[in-house]
């Protein structure tokens, strides 16, 4: 396998939607939590990234494997279309994963068994959207499934590794007298979660934008996903409210101390931003349209993590 046809199977220039949620996690821990643990957070991206690899990897074989179009089993999909052998791509495939299970081992000793299994529930999600008998993305669960396991998923974890010294979420757990117990702030879970829903919401439309766009090739292939069930229009409304919704949760963050102000920069985006969501409806079902949600991500939560940079260089001035 050459380097060119490993970087096609794995789609690197996609990762964009991983690197986010983790770079954000680690603005927010520096911005609220004042902690940072700078070996962790490179282990933690190392494995993120490869995982994620081997997460499109396992799309691009089951895709080959399932797929009921003969024009898009050997003229488009990357495997049928290169001949490489599917054996090979199931070797690197399972290497990947074996690879992060270590990392993950190693971040959890240095950090608390929580990660583990935070980490095991994201990884299951992330093999099982793709791989088995009824993947996760030939359902109408794709957008939340994608959107809450790299939008909070990722940002859960990398606010864990980085605030583990003084357990702000915590499991306890004792194999001597088989008790454990959940510990932490209901109010800073909260203002987690809250600080997420950018990035689920961005996330879920980065799929939403696909289903949409590939409605009919996804029928012909038997993918039902959430478009086939509400429809084109429903679905371009459900993609604009998502996007909408990322500035609401701004304000509400700004409002209840989540957030310094210098995070409303993000605001400024807005006005391309809703360009870009009308220039989506007119393009669709074109393959074009797919790049407005692309650039809409890569916006919002660019002007997100520079608020966040903003916040963090505000109270260190002061």
């Amino acid at each position: 396998m050459t380097l060119k046809i490993f970087l096609e199977v794995v789609e690197l220039r996609t990762k964009v939607a991983s690197v986010f949620p983790f770079a954000i996690g680690v603005l927010f821990s520096i911005a609220f939590f004042h902690e940072v643990h700078w070996f962790n957070t490179l282990l933690f991206f190392i494995g993120m990234l490869i995982f994620d690899l081997a997460t499109t990897a396992i799309n691009n074989y089951m895709d080959y494997q399932k797929a009921h179009s003969t024009i898009y089993k050997y003229e488009e999909n990357v495997i049928g279309r290169t001949g490489i052998s599917p054996k090979l791509i199931r070797n690197m495939i399972l290497g990947m994963i074996s690879f992060v299970l270590i990392l993950g081992l190693i971040l959890t000793a240095r950090t608390g068994i929580l990660l583990l299994f935070m980490g095991a529930v994201c990884c299951f999600i992330g093999i099982f959207y793709t791989f088995g008998p009824i993947p996760l993305s030939r359902m109408p669960l794709g957008e939340i499934f994608s959107g809450v396991t790299m939008g909070l998923g990722i940002f859960a974890m990398v606010v864990y590794i980085n605030t583990y010294s003084t357990k702000v979420f915590d499991l306890v757990l004792s194999l001597h007298s088989g008790q454990f117990r959940l510990e932490g702030n209901i109010w800073v879970v909260l203002a987690i979660i809250l600080a997420s829903l950018p990035l689920v919401f961005t996330i879920a439309n980065i799929m939403l934008a696909n289903n949409l766009r590939d409605l009919e090739r996804d029928i012909e292939n038997h993918r039902y996903t959430l478009v086939f069930y509400i429809g084109r229009p429903v679905g371009i409304v459900l993609f604009q409210l998502l996007m909408y919704t990322c500035y609401l949760v701004i304000l509400l963050g700004v409002f209840t101390q989540v957030y310094q102000w210098p995070v409303l920069v993000t605001f400024f985006t807005l006005p391309k931003i809703y360009n870009n969501l009308q220039k989506f409806k007119q393009q669709l079902p074109q393959p074009i349209s797919f790049s407005y949600a692309i650039k809409n991500m890569i916006l919002f939560n660019g002007s997100y993590a520079f608020g966040l940079l903003l916040s963090i260089l505000f109270t260190h001035l002061n």
